[in-house]
């Protein structure tokens, strides 16, 4: 094996991404209520929401690429099928592993990913072609 192993990412880099996810979250549901009240601010919190989310979908996309990557290169599966723990710790262990091994949300983030990239940039090109 090599010298880069996997890791976890420091404190602050998941509790940032956990409040710009939750931000943008809270950004695209404001926009309802902004409607109403000040218009002019539902651009303003789209372009957080949308924005926050090219970040945070493509954080998420690589943090599950890299799940996925390291239980190939380890070959983790197949040495816990070999391992010496018990029959049922085994279990749930092949579960987790091939849990996150068949999973395909790392499709899911990155379709949110583009779709928030084609947003922005259409309302962008939109916008100037006003």
């Amino acid at each position: 094996m090599d010298d880069h192993k996997p890791h976890i990412m420091p404190w602050y880099v998941i509790h940032g991404m956990l409040f710009l996810g939750m931000m943008s979250a809270f950004a695209f549901r404001v926009i309802i209520v902004l409607e109403r009240v000040e218009p002019a601010w539902v651009r303003p919190a789209w372009y957080l929401g949308a924005g926050g989310y090219v970040f945070f979908f493509f954080y998420r996309y690589r943090i599950s690429r890299k799940r996925k990557n390291t239980i190939r290169k380890y070959q983790l599966i197949e040495k816990v099928k070999q391992g010496c723990l018990s029959d049922e710790d085994r279990e749930v262990v092949m579960y987790l592993l091939s849990s996150i091994k068949s999973s395909k949300e790392d499709i899911n983030y990155m379709v949110i990913f583009a779709l928030s990239v084609i947003a922005i940039s259409a309302d962008l090109v939109l916008w100037l072609m006003k």
